[in-house]
């Protein structure tokens, strides 16, 4: 016989929610070419001159897959690997204006999931929603456990 749960089952709620979201979105991005490890390099890099590791782990990336994105993306001609202007032993991923376009359209459609998402809500529920998941965000769920068996950790939002 099952232990009766006592709680709702938030771990569900928001594998599940944040598993659909993800698939939308990367789905919404394929549209224009995209992948959602490219939108993360792309508007990340637009952001202020960061290198390939500081990117990777904005994006939480391991290099391996830092590399193929990378390579996509200056093999589409939006972005190009350059020495870095504070540190010239760095290399800096530079955001070509292909790249910059192509950033803009990505992000208003990454803007659009997430609108139609929140907008699937009724209106007096959107606020409190994200302002309850940012303040979770920030508090109570804003460091993983120290573990022996670590779970994926979640992208960060920088």
């Amino acid at each position: 016989m099952a232990p009766a749960r006592t709680e709702t089952d938030l771990s569900f709620l928001l594998d599940h929610t944040s598993h659909v979201l993800r698939t939308r979105l990367a789905a919404a991005l394929a549209e224009i070419g995209l992948t959602t490890r490219m939108h993360c390099v792309l508007v990340h890099a637009i952001e202020e001159e960061r290198t390939q590791i500081q990117l990777a782990e904005l994006g939480d990336m391991d290099k391996t897959t830092m590399v193929v994105t990378v390579d996509a993306l200056e093999k589409a001609g939006y972005a190009e690997r350059r020495p870095s202007s504070v540190d010239r032993r760095a290399r800096i991923i530079a955001v070509t204006d292909a790249g910059a376009e192509i950033a803009r359209r990505s992000q208003e459609i990454v803007d659009g999931v997430h609108r139609a998402a929140l907008g699937s809500l009724p209106e007096d529920e959107r606020e409190v929603l994200v302002r309850a998941l940012n303040r979770l965000a920030a508090g109570h769920l804003a460091t993983p456990a120290d573990g022996a068996q670590q779970a994926r950790r979640a992208r960060e939002r920088k």
